[in-house]
This record gives C-alpha cells, structure tokens and sequence, in this order.
C-alpha cells in the first residue's frame, strides 16, 4: 500500500507558480495597491489564529487577548508595520509575529486610549472557535513562540485539506474525498483500498489511482499555500521542511 510522505511533498510540481500573496504585499511595500491590499488582508484573515494563541500564551484573557488581536490586525491592514517586511528573509510567517511583538509593546496602549475602531472597519475574527482551540493546546511544555509556530502550521494544513475537500466536493466525489482522506497522512486504516472499492463500487485498482491523485493533489495545494506566505517560490521547500519539524516535536 502506497503511503504519503515528506519525500512527496517536497518533490517539485510541475507548473509551479511564480507570483504569491506575500510577493505581492512586498512588492508594493507602503504604496497604494488595491491588489496588494487584498491580498495581505487574504492572508490575515487566514492566518489570524496563532496569533490569537500566542497572545493567550502571553497571558491575556480570551477578551484581552481578542480585543489586542482584532486591533493589531486592524492596525495592519492600515499597512503598519510593513516596513518590518524583509523580502530577503521574507516569510510571511516571521514578519507577522514580529509586528506583532511591536504592537504589543509599542502601540497597544496608545491606541486603546483612543476610541476602539475609529475611522477603522475592525478586522472581524472567529474568537469561539479560536478559544476552543486554544483549550485543547497543553497547558505547559511551549512558549508563546513556540505555540504560535506550532499553530502555524496545523493552521496551514487545515486550510490546505479544506482546500482539497472543496476540489472533491465540486467534483461530486464527496464519499471518495471521505473514504480516502487518511490516506493522505500516510495513516494505515483498518480498511482496505479492496474494501473502499467496493463501499464506492470501484475496482481496488481504481481506488488505488484515484488515492495516488489525490495525495498528488494534496501535495499541489500545500506547496501553493505554502508559497503564499514565502517572498519567492525558492523559499517553498525550506519553509516545508521547517514546517514538518515543527509539526513533529
């Protein structure tokens, strides 16, 4: 039985892309860029979760740390702080925490003197769902850094097997994307390709290609979400190994 592994995620795809979220943020800098613009607020909206973890770690409340949350990424869409984009170190990933250490000791405190929200549409944010998550972490054994990274990367694959999901889904292959799906880890089941082929009335030679796409399909879209948050595709295969590491302490 064929398994998924770091060996083929890091594999190059054909195809690869050349122009990513984080590029485009970078290559507008400061400037006035509607497309930039978008394509940061992309990004924030989908990676505002380790950092609320982060705060939480740091010692806030749910409320403290929703309301500091909500505020640093008001004030960034506003393009603070871009200056600390680094497009020679310039994962995405670095660059937000490290805004948002500066937030949190420079500009916090000034700003929530000011009226919350003013002349600001505020950054709107699941806080329910993050608190529930941030509940089952452990409550010792990671430092704020470590929990953000940590969360950084589970956060970047549940973006990419809701990706995948939706692929299937619009296909009308619901029940193959459910049956398949632990193969994607690598995971042995208790339930045979033999097996599934016949929940699905396919040959075991059919679920068996059909498991092979979708790892490869899996692998297409972390690699593209991956290169999001990098400042050049060159960089994608450095920040998935470091990923994985982060994922298996």
């Amino acid at each position: 039985m064929s398994s998924f592994s770091q060996a083929d995620i890091l594999s190059p795809v054909c195809g690869e892309f050349l122009t990513t979220h984080w590029s485009v943020v970078l290559a507008a800098g400061r400037e006035e860029s509607p497309t930039a613009a978008a394509a940061l607020e992309d990004l924030c909206r989908a990676y505002w979760r380790p950092l609320y973890a982060y705060v939480r770690r740091q010692g806030h409340d749910a409320h403290e740390a929703q309301d500091l949350t909500q505020d640093f990424f008001a004030r960034l869409l506003e393009k603070h702080y871009l200056e600390l984009a680094d497009p020679v170190r310039g994962r995405f990933r670095t660059f937000l925490l490290t805004s948002l250490k500066r937030f949190l000791i420079n500009d916090w405190k000034r700003l929530s003197r000011q009226k919350r929200g003013s002349g600001r549409e505020p950054f709107s944010l699941d806080a329910q769902s993050a608190e529930a998550d941030y509940g089952i972490e452990p409550a010792e054994g990671l430092n704020p850094e470590q929990l953000y990274e940590k969360r950084w990367a589970t956060t970047l694959l549940e973006h990419v097997l809701q990706k995948l999901q939706a692929d299937y889904e619009a296909a009308g292959m619901t029940r193959l994307f459910d049956e398949l799906k632990v193969y994607i880890w690598g995971e042995k089941s208790g339930i045979s390709y033999a097996d599934i082929g016949a929940h699905l009335g396919l040959t075991e030679g059919a679920v068996k290609v059909a498991a092979h796409r979708m790892r490869q399909r899996f692998r297409q879209l972390l690699r593209a979400e991956i290169g999001n948050t990098v400042a050049n595709p060159s960089e994608i295969d450095a920040e998935l190994q470091y990923l994985f590491e982060v994922i298996a302490r």
